[in-house]
């Protein structure tokens, strides 16, 4: 299975007036996390659209367990959860980083969509191996 992980520092603008990371910023880490995957499997989403599909999210869970703060060093872990038919998940976790303890998991689902018609249409062969 393919995982990806990387780093991110909070800067200021993410919090809120709590000083902690706001919440929907986790979706935004989450999709840096994503498409270092994708890059990892050989695949961009500029590369993606332009063989004439694309990957839009249409779920998405997040589980808030402790809160991040400002400068904190966060490690973002993504990984392919499960991928069926044009449907594909990926999860990801956030910690800080040297820590075991997850702040915040979840996932985003997919579905393969062509970049013209937005219907579904069945993943490449060549996305499918590489995350095998």
């Amino acid at each position: 299975m393919n995982t990806v992980k990387i780093e991110y520092r909070v800067p200021y603008a993410d919090t809120d007036k709590m000083g902690v990371v706001y919440y929907g910023n986790y979706l935004t880490l989450f999709e840096r996390a994503r498409n270092e995957l994708m890059r990892s499997i050989g695949y961009t989403y500029r590369e993606c659209e332009e063989e004439g599909w694309m990957l839009p999210v249409v779920h998405a869970e997040v589980d808030y367990r402790a809160p991040a703060h400002y400068d904190d060093l966060l490690e973002v872990t993504a990984y392919v959860k499960e991928q069926r038919g044009v449907r594909i998940e990926i999860a990801c976790e956030v910690r800080r980083k040297g820590e075991t303890s997850i702040l915040a998991s979840g996932f985003t689902r997919h579905c393969f969509v062509s970049s013209e018609t937005f219907r579904p249409v069945a993943p490449p062969e060549k996305f499918l191996e590489s995350i095998k």
